[in-house]
């Protein structure tokens, strides 16, 4: 059994201004989204450092090769400013492989981050409306996550795993949602339900084939969490759907299919559906009244590839 042996700095927060705007996204029919400024690029960064040299530190209190934590926040701040790149992604793994060029005694670095998302605010200007180029919003929704693996293999070192991810997007559809026909026994006390709300919190993670896509540097390379979440709601919109497990998976058909780059995309989901209050409002003919659902709440877990793309009839337009 391999010994669990690592140490680093959680919650570094990194503010950039005027990084590099990611340009050369490929466009898609459900989303808007064509590339980002960075004026303002931030992100909370965790990183984790890996080697056999730190037993010494563990085992005798040796703290001879200990690179304090308080650097590792340093060494992370200060190549923010050397990155060249537009992405968190190749912003991570950049400095992850400086990590190891630097101390040769770590064999692998484990780093993620949080996007801190700075939403654009339009202003009057000569008569319409455009983004302020020098007040932003912090936004409380949805978040761009992404982790990377560097280590040493031989003399080399390679980026050996990573995940892009979208967290804590919340959407609701008023109707056009399902639940019947499930197994009902003695323990069973839900009723079906034929056009019901459904609020959903969902993650999506997605894999590339080649790194290169993700740190942006190819055209048409680059997968944007905007655009993943795009594609979510327009799924969401254009489905009728008979659960949350076959919505979760037209949405991973439909980004597989705009995405050929991608070679894995992976869910977890969360039912949030409100309470039924009142059925009916008098005078009012759709008005129902709703109220937040009590726990436990009921979630799903769920991976695809492309293989999933396989069958035609199941691959979206």
């Amino acid at each position: 059994m391999k010994r669990t042996m690592r140490y680093g700095k959680d919650d570094v927060w990194v503010y950039r201004t005027y990084a590099a705007p990611l340009t050369g996204v490929r466009s898609i029919p459900e989303s808007a989204f064509t590339g980002r400024s960075n004026i303002l690029f931030g992100m909370n960064v965790k990183v984790a450092v890996e080697g056999d040299a730190f037993l010494s530190s563990f085992k005798d209190g040796d703290n001879t090769l200990v690179v304090a934590t308080d650097s590792m926040k340093n060494f992370i701040l200060k190549h923010a400013g050397d990155y060249q790149g537009s992405t968190q992604e190749g912003f991570l793994e950049f400095v992850a492989r400086r990590f190891l060029e630097t101390y040769p005694h770590m064999s692998a670095v484990d780093i993620s981050s949080e996007q801190i998302p700075f939403d654009e605010l339009q202003v009057p200007t000569k008569g319409s409306f455009e983004p302020s180029p020098l007040v932003f919003r912090y936004s409380l929704n949805e978040q761009s996550v992404a982790s990377v693996e560097v280590k040493r293999s031989g003399e080399e070192i390679i980026t050996a795993d990573h995940l892009s991810s979208l967290k804590g997007l919340k959407l609701l559809k008023v109707r056009g949602s399902s639940f019947f026909g499930f197994v009902k026994d003695e323990y069973t006390t839900l009723p079906e339900s034929y056009d019901r709300p459904l609020f959903i919190f969902l993650n999506i993670g997605w894999r590339y084939h080649d790194f290169e896509g993700a740190r942006g540097s190819t055209k048409d390379g680059y997968v944007a969490a905007e655009q993943v979440r795009d594609i979510a709601y327009t799924v969401f919109h254009e489905e009728n759907s008979p659960s949350i497990q076959n919505l979760i998976y037209r949405i991973g058909l439909r980004i597989l299919n705009r995405f050929p780059q991608l070679v894995e995309v992976r869910f977890e989901s969360n039912n949030r559906t409100w309470e039924t209050v009142l059925d009916e409002i008098p005078a009012s003919q759709e008005g129902k009244v709703f109220t937040e659902p009590r726990p436990p709440f009921g979630f799903q877990c769920f991976s695809m590839t492309r293989e999933d793309l396989e069958n035609p009839g199941e691959s979206p337009t």
